[in-house]
This record gives structure tokens, sequence and C-alpha cells, in this order.
């Protein structure tokens, strides 16, 4: 059994008020939120630090935790939702973000099924790149990992850097022939992790990239990199995304 937690900031600087922006009659943490509830999850907490959203989730018959407004991350959020609930240390908690409306419940009960059988620290998905353009996209997170499948780096840069195709002018022309591999924002690890890392001050790296789970590899603890086996969508960060997931629900 495992535990979902969604995180939900109302004042997103490039969409603001983004958990209750409307898709298809719908506020989208709700459909955030049914997403969660049907992956087989025990509980499905929202976390937020504003009123509209706690009060908007509660209308819809969630379960939601109001929290500081002072957190940096979602992370810390979180920690404060394990308090609140009381989970115990060796519960499984999932953290799904409250911008992915169209996030495959299947992803959600596949990461809490590797926590549950790995060795590691946090459990994470990656999905083969397959346009060449995202390669060298920093928005798109790049993840390698070793031959056990646990993480050696999370960058925004193209990890690994292929010396003879990206040398001169070739340094702006990707290829995928060797397997890049985009990051997806979904994690999966016991209450006890969260309760820990979140003591930790951010590190070099993560605050070059910008890449909170960097924190994690800094720290010497490990990460299992699983490969999706679905299109896990992705997160409304701007008014052309949110444009593009009413397109796919509206189908």
């Amino acid at each position: 059994m495992f535990n979902i937690i969604i995180p939900a900031r109302y004042a997103s600087q490039r969409l603001p008020g983004k958990p209750l922006r409307d898709i298809l009659g719908k506020p989208m943490i709700q459909h955030v939120y049914e997403r969660a509830c049907q992956s087989g999850a025990k509980e499905v907490v929202i976390a937020t630090d504003d009123q509209r959203v706690l009060d908007t989730a509660e209308s819809f018959g969630a379960l939601a935790c109001m929290t500081s407004d002072q957190h940096r991350s979602g992370t810390d959020r979180i920690a404060e939702v394990i308090g609140l609930r009381r989970y115990t240390d060796d519960e499984i908690i999932v953290n799904m973000q409250g911008d992915e409306p169209i996030m495959p419940p299947q992803l959600l009960s596949m990461a809490a099924e590797h926590c549950y059988r790995s060795d590691a620290d946090i459990v994470t998905p990656a999905q083969q790149i397959t346009h060449s353009e995202d390669v060298f996209n920093p928005n798109i997170v790049k993840v390698v990992v070793d031959d056990a499948g646990y993480a050696l780096y999370f960058s925004r840069a193209p990890i690994p850097w292929d010396r003879h195709r990206f040398s001169g002018d070739k340094a702006s022309v990707a290829t995928v022939e060797h397997g890049y591999r985009r990051h997806i924002g979904l994690y999966a690890y016991r209450a006890s992790f969260i309760k820990q890392f979140v003591t930790w001050s951010p590190g070099k790296l993560e605050a070059l990239e910008l890449l909170e789970q960097l924190r994690v590899l800094e720290h010497g603890k490990k990460i299992f990199v699983f490969d999706a086996p679905c299109d896990p969508g992705f997160g409304v960060d701007t008014e052309a995304d949110l444009a593009k997931v009413i397109g796919i629900l509206s189908q």
C-alpha cells in the first residue's frame, strides 16, 4: 500500500492560480486528484498553502491539508503533511505534481511498487527521448544511470556529451542514437527518507542546475530510475500547455 501527496501551490509565476484553472468544467487539481485516486493508493492528500485551493479540493470530496506558505519546495510541503497525517517511517509516499492532469495512474502505482522492492532511497521514472532538439532543451531534464539502473547524474545539459558528434559546428544538432533519457518528475520514497532529506541544506550541484534530486546524490543516497512503459504526459506551466491538455482530454 502507498499514499499519494499532491503539492498544489496557488502562486505560480508563469500561470497564476494554476491549480484552479478550468479544464473542461473542472479545476486542474481535480483532474490530478482523480488520476491519483485511480492508482490504487490507500490515501490521496492535496497539500496546499492557499485557502482557495483547500476549499475547492474539499468541495469535490478530496482530503486536503493546509500547509505553511514558507516552504521552499513541494518536498518540504510533503514533509509537513507526513507529520500532519502521522505516517509511519516505512510508509511509501508518492509525490505527484499538482500540474499533471494527464499523468497515467499506472505510473504512480509502478513507482510505488519499485520503491517497495528496491533498496533505493528514491524511485523515479524516465522516458526515452525521441526528438533530437529535446536533448539540448534545458527545460527537459536528462538522466544517466549505471548498469543496475541507479542514477549517476541529472542535468539540464545534454548528458552524455557525445564529443565526436557534438564538436564544432555539429554542436547544435543532437542525435538520439545513444539512448538519451528524459527524467519524469514523479517520485516514490519512504516517509523516513523525506524526514531526513528536508534537514539537508541545498547542495552546490543543486544550486547550479536547480534540480532538487541532485541533493540526494550529493549526500551519497541512491535513486533508482525505471523506464516508463507509457507516455507520462507533461506538466502544465503555460497557457499553451493548458490549451494542449484541454485538447487532449477533449478527445
